[in-house]
């Protein structure tokens, strides 16, 4: 690090690495998004190429510019200059909570999918206004919770739901997928510079898509493209931008109780989770007000569900990637605008067919690698543990949301094919799902309390248990729904456990015997 007394620089060379790495998972997410409007939802080309995203580019392009400011401020004020804006934009979870927990049952209810649109907008409206209060609750929570729990829940969201898909489908595709990890690879890991000082990411791209096209024009099977999808998906193109959809809004109000179900708890999540990736921006030496940036979630996602977007914005996991390859100020404004050229030109679903999505993935798989490495390097040698019980509820919540996914396919479900059927095939079926429901806030209280546990401080692992007693026992964690007694014999447990835990601080004798605590390894 060094430190300058002249006004930091707006753009540096490594912001190019950043913005074709951060650029290409932004991107990633809107084609995911627009295949979920137009293949599941059913909605209207017009509602979502002339509605929805015009709106979430707005929505995404305020985000990256206002942490774009908070960098510049934080790096005016420190005099340094490798300070790294925080990346945000669409939450992937929530994006397919809204679709298919929200949305898509209330289309088909009502036969109507531009309904199932109002619920999804009216989900959004609510969860802004979580977000913005829990922006003043957040900074507490940092403070007595170890960075282990913070950064072991993150590193189980990084290496399921962000690591997994990007590398099974390098595998799928080799030809593309493998190279393309190699190039970015050697250079994000291994300092390799391509000539001209070209970013690795750029490179993978052009890789991908030449491999991609050169098969499509040999009849080859190794991720070739098609043309005439790629000349259809020119019917889109058109300039459009985001207008006032209050009636909307409010029409979706009518779903409220289905709405609340879920809002309250992801809303929660999102506290969590922005609070999380604030910590592990500070970790990498840039620390952000964690309530201006929860509140700035919440308002820039009021701003968009207005506009017409039904998908709430969100701190990214990554930041010491895009930092570690040079990302400063100037990749996340420049995202943003890039951002709002895409979707206000309606283009993305010609870049769908243009770029093999496989060549994306190696970039994704590098973000959840670091993600993952982070949570044991910047924590203490004795609290590795710690860190592995917070990845535990995100194994059993991935590998529940592939199982239910595989049986939906096949038209079926678990409790058709039998809990004690697939327990003889070894698939615990019922703890899959009550271990991996709420696994973000999981995650951190079962991480918080063994890392109390192993730092010998018993009160402040009771109060963990304690509060895991609460949390479960209106389901936040543990549970489908939010509610009343949602899984009473699991809240009993973790009762049962502070109750322990805080007899251990309450009568000495029984921790009398234990070995001196060692030091913490650096």
């Amino acid at each position: 690090m060094t430190t300058t007394t002249a006004k930091p620089a707006l753009w540096t060379p490594g912001d190019w690495n950043a913005l074709f790495g951060f650029g290409t998972n932004i991107l990633v997410n809107l084609l995911v998004l627009t295949g979920l409007l137009r293949f599941v939802l059913q909605l209207p080309p017009d509602i979502v190429f002339g509605r929805i995203l015009p709106a979430a580019g707005l929505m995404m392009a305020l985000s990256t510019w206002y942490y774009a400011f908070l960098a510049y401020r934080l790096a005016a004020r420190t005099g340094r200059d490798d300070v790294c804006a925080l990346p945000s934009g669409i939450s992937v979870p929530h994006m397919f909570v809204v679709v298919l927990v929200i949305m898509l049952p209330i289309a088909q209810r009502t036969g109507n999918p531009i309904k199932g649109w109002e619920a999804g907008l009216t989900w959004v409206f609510i969860q802004s206004f979580i977000l913005m209060a829990g922006g003043f609750v957040a900074p507490y929570i940092r403070r007595i919770t170890p960075r282990a729990a913070l950064l072991g829940t993150l590193a189980g969201v990084s290496i399921t739901f962000i690591s997994m898909r990007p590398a099974l489908e390098m595998f799928m595709t080799p030809a593309i997928g493998l190279a393309c990890f190699a190039i970015v690879l050697a250079s994000w890991f291994g300092g390799l510079r391509y000539p001209r000082g070209t970013p690795a990411g750029l490179v993978a791209i052009a890789f991908g898509m030449a491999v991609g096209w050169l098969a499509a024009l040999f009849g080859l099977g190794t991720g070739g493209r098609s043309v005439d999808a790629l000349f259809s998906g020119l019917a889109n193109i058109g300039f459009s931008v985001p207008v006032p959809s209050l009636s909307h809004v409010f029409g979706g109000f009518e779903y409220i109780g289905i709405i609340l179900v879920t809002a309250i708890p992801f809303g929660i999540y999102d506290l969590v989770e922005a609070m999380d990736n604030v910590e592990s921006a500070e970790v990498a030496g840039d620390p952000f007000p964690t309530t201006r940036v929860l509140t700035a979630d919440g308002v820039v996602s009021l701003i968009g569900c207005i506009m017409g977007n039904p998908f709430i914005n969100a701190v990214y996991i990554g930041h010491p990637g895009w930092k570690a390859m040079g990302g400063r100020i100037g990749y996340s404004a420049a995202t943003g605008l890039a951002v709002l050229v895409v979707t206000w030109l309606g283009i993305v679903s010609l870049l769908l067919d243009l770029i093999p999505v496989v060549a994306i993935s190696p970039i994704l798989l590098y973000i959840g690698m670091l993600i993952g490495a982070q949570a044991f390097q910047e924590t203490p040698k004795s609290h590795a543990p710690a860190v592995v019980l917070g990845l535990v509820p995100h194994l059993a919540a991935w590998a529940k949301t592939l199982i239910d996914g595989a049986l939906g396919a096949a038209g079926t479900n678990a409790a058709t094919v039998g809990i004690d059927k697939l327990a003889t095939l070894g698939v615990l079926y019922p703890g899959l799902e009550v271990l991996g429901e709420g696994s973000i806030l999981s995650g951190l209280i079962l991480a918080a309390i063994a890392a109390f546990v192993i730092e010998r401080e018993w009160v402040n692992a009771a109060s963990f248990a304690g509060a895991g007693a609460v949390l479960t026992f209106f389901g936040f964690m543990h549970g489908p729904a939010v509610g009343f007694a949602v899984t009473p014999a699991v809240a009993l447990a973790y009762a049962m456990m502070a109750a322990f835990l805080f007899a251990c601080a309450r009568w000495p004798v029984l921790t009398a015997g234990l070995a001196p605590k060692p030091a913490a390894a650096e």
